[in-house]
């Protein structure tokens, strides 16, 4: 591929709104598809939790486990994504198509094989999590029962990606927003019309993602045709796929693996502490999905621009970004920090609880503009194909990370001062790490490599 010294086929325009336009216009879509899933598990809770507390006991185990398996092949939307924003924006339309049309192919052979290995080691899988008894019975039925729906959702991923390289992310919203309709009411008449239980509930909720991941292929291939794409799965993408993908997971394990470790930590500062871990965990996730918005932005435009080979556009789109992100970061932190006492009184009565969640939503809120820097770079560089570099700095991080969280596990106090260490070492020390490396990146050069 040709490097940045390129020629640029079109300058960025000078009327700063045009740019924000394109920005909120793909961020906007963007975030009610990615708030639209975890809306689909809650409605799953709600109606299994009126069958009794074994059975949602059961099903929060089976749905970590299934969530954790899709968290974990996110990079078929990411690596989608970057590959046909290239290509669109080279003009090669056909080829980002047929880039799209390979990232099916690879999702759904990924997503096959999955299926078949959680219905064989689901009961291993549950036991593996400490569950027995009952409450392990009606974790193996939701998983077996909710597994023939993996192929559909990394097909979902696939296809998601392959849209938002186009730039369109109001096709995923809407067909994220039917699902999550129709499984309500699917769920609600295999569970208790039907009377399957839990079964009803996994069963129901595999046949959504299975039609959602069909509907959104269904858009792709049609695109395929038009742009004269083929439909038969080339060797060469599907490994260039894979090559793609696998740093973009070795990414995501090493947040996984943070994310874990944060949650270990927290369990051993206490009850209280642990308790509002979970509810503060809950409100930096909500926050996550408004900020992975932008970045989702930022990795539709910024591979489309060097697809063009158009470097002012893309430095250009890059400052604007980050001053979004770091504007909305600054935003939902105040609105985080302002709100805490009366937003843990909606989860817990216990005003030890109470008080550890107010002051750690402070320490996030305070912290939330330096996570709006690292989530738009990093959707910035996740556009720009840089994935070896972000696994890389990904372990950098990680161990940048592990003898703080160590240090607050050893010598923090229990309950709210822990906490407050706790998400301070967590959104202080880990999202400084992850800011530093990729701003190091994003102010060189080498990420900027043009054409498809």
């Amino acid at each position: 591929m040709d490097r940045k010294k390129l020629a640029p086929i079109s300058p960025l325009g000078h009327e700063r709104s045009t740019v924000d336009r394109q920005i909120l216009g793909l961020a906007v879509p963007a975030l009610g598809a990615l708030v639209a899933e975890p809306l689909l598990v809650l409605a799953d809770s709600a109606i299994v939790g009126r069958l009794g507390t074994t059975e949602l006991a059961g099903l929060s185990l089976a749905s970590t486990l299934l969530v954790t398996v899709v968290g974990l092949c996110v990079f078929l939307a990411y690596a989608t994504t970057a590959a046909v924003a290239r290509r669109s924006g080279a003009g090669d339309r056909a080829g980002a198509m047929q880039m799209g049309v390979d990232g099916l192919w690879l999702a759904l052979g990924l997503g096959v094989l999955l299926a078949a290995t959680a219905l064989v080691v689901a009961p291993w899988a549950v036991s593996a999590l400490g569950a027995d008894g009952a409450v392990a019975e009606q974790a193996v039925l939701y998983l077996r029962s909710s597994a023939p729906g993996l192929p559909g959702m990394l097909l979902v991923l696939a296809a998601t990606g392959a849209l938002r390289g186009l730039q369109d992310t109001r096709t995923p919203l809407v067909v994220a927003a039917t699902g999550a309709a129709v499984n309500v009411v699917l769920n609600v008449v295999l569970v208790y019309g039907a009377g399957w239980g839990i079964v009803g509930s996994g069963a129901g909720t595999a046949a959504v993602q299975i039609g959602m991941g069909a509907w959104l292929a269904v858009v792709v291939v049609r695109g395929a045709r038009s742009a004269g794409a083929s439909l038969r799965p080339a060797v060469g993408g599907v490994v260039a796929g894979i090559r793609a993908g696998t740093p973009l997971l070795l990414r995501t394990l090493s947040l996984r693996a943070a994310i874990l470790l944060t949650v270990w930590v927290a369990t051993g500062l206490g009850p209280v502490a642990l308790a509002g871990h979970q509810v503060v965990n809950a409100v930096w996730g909500f926050v996550a999905f408004a900020l992975d918005a932008l970045a989702i932005a930022a990795q539709a435009l910024i591979g489309t621009a060097l697809g063009a080979a158009d470097v002012p556009r893309v430095r250009a789109l890059l400052r604007r970004t980050l001053q979004w992100g770091v504007g909305a970061g600054a935003v939902l932190g105040l609105g985080t920090a302002a709100i805490g006492w009366w937003l843990s009184a909606a989860f817990t009565s216990d005003p030890d609880v109470r008080h550890a969640i107010t002051v750690a939503l402070v320490v996030t809120g305070v912290l939330m503009p330096m996570a709006g820097w690292v989530f738009v770079l990093d959707g910035v560089l996740i556009g720009a194909g840089d994935g070896r570099y972000l696994a890389a700095v990904g372990l950098v991080t990680l161990a940048a990370y592990v003898p703080v969280a160590l240090a607050v596990r050893a010598w923090a106090p229990e309950g709210w001062a822990g906490l407050a260490w706790l998400w301070a070492a967590f959104a202080g020390v880990f999202m400084l790490a992850r800011a530093v490396t990729t701003g190091l990146r994003a102010r060189g050069d080498r990420w900027l490599v043009t054409g498809a």
